[in-house]
């Protein structure tokens, strides 16, 4: 497992490890840092879409997408679409934002940067997914959180395996309130299918707006070790995808 995070070679790691797995790619534009790069790998079982790096000092999504891919993780009969690295220009430069200072994670309502243009394009010609997770990091935390928004019936054992998991790496994210939100239980926002601010919708809203049942964002603590946080989202996913089965 990877200690650091290297701009210059993921694309090519990525794109080698993904092409052994036999997914094909499409690219949805060309930034002066690299291209966004969205991969599929279709089966008869149910769409299940990832997504990493949509902020560019969160590396540990895209490298835990890498190990699994790597690994031979999607295999199965599962439909996958992956978007490892959704801000090429804020990860070459290790900055939140992509290179003209905006928070892509903000703009699938306006849609006023290119990137989120296509790749919310991308999105709509594709079906709905069953299941979408994005993988995050958050600075302000020391352990490990996510969020589920969740359309369907509800299932408390399914976060819980997640949690579950994680917890031999980190601790589940303690207070009543985690990043502005009450909790449902430690570690675990259950979040309504709406936006904290209405023109600003994050990936995993739009998704919702558009019928995703099922989606969950997981958020490991940027301060600590980075081959720790990219175990935990591997594991969290791992379990994410048991439960479902």
């Amino acid at each position: 497992m990877r200690d650091r995070f290297d701009w210059t070679s993921y694309l090519t790691d990525f794109s080698s490890a993904a092409a052994a797995g036999g997914f094909s790619s499409e690219s949805l534009f060309e930034t002066s840092d690299g291209t966004l790069t969205a991969w599929e790998k279709k089966g008869d079982g149910p769409l299940v879409y990832l997504s990493a790096g949509i902020h560019g000092d969160e590396p540990a999504g895209p490298l835990a997408v890498l190990e699994m891919m790597e690994n031979g993780f999607f295999s199965g009969d599962h439909h996958w679409l992956i978007c490892p690295a959704l801000n090429p220009g804020g990860l070459a430069r290790n900055q939140r934002e992509n290179a003209d200072g905006h928070d892509l994670n903000r703009d699938y309502r306006v849609l006023k940067t290119a990137e989120i243009s296509a790749h919310a394009a991308w999105l709509e010609r594709h079906p709905v997914p069953e299941v979408f997770v994005s993988m995050h990091e958050d600075w302000e935390t020391s352990g490990f959180y996510f969020y589920e928004i969740n359309l369907g019936e509800d299932n408390p054992e399914r976060a819980e395996a997640i949690l579950l998991e994680i917890a031999p790496i980190f601790s589940h994210e303690a207070g009543e309130i985690i990043d502005g939100h009450e909790v449902r239980e430690p570690g675990w926002i259950f979040h309504c299918a709406e936006a904290d601010l209405p023109e600003s919708w994050p990936e995993a809203i739009f998704l919702a707006k558009k019928g995703c049942p099922l989606s969950f964002t997981f958020e490991t603590p940027s301060k600590a070790n980075l081959e720790a946080r990219t175990k935990a989202h591997m594991r969290g996913f791992a379990a994410l995808m048991k439960s479902l089965a």
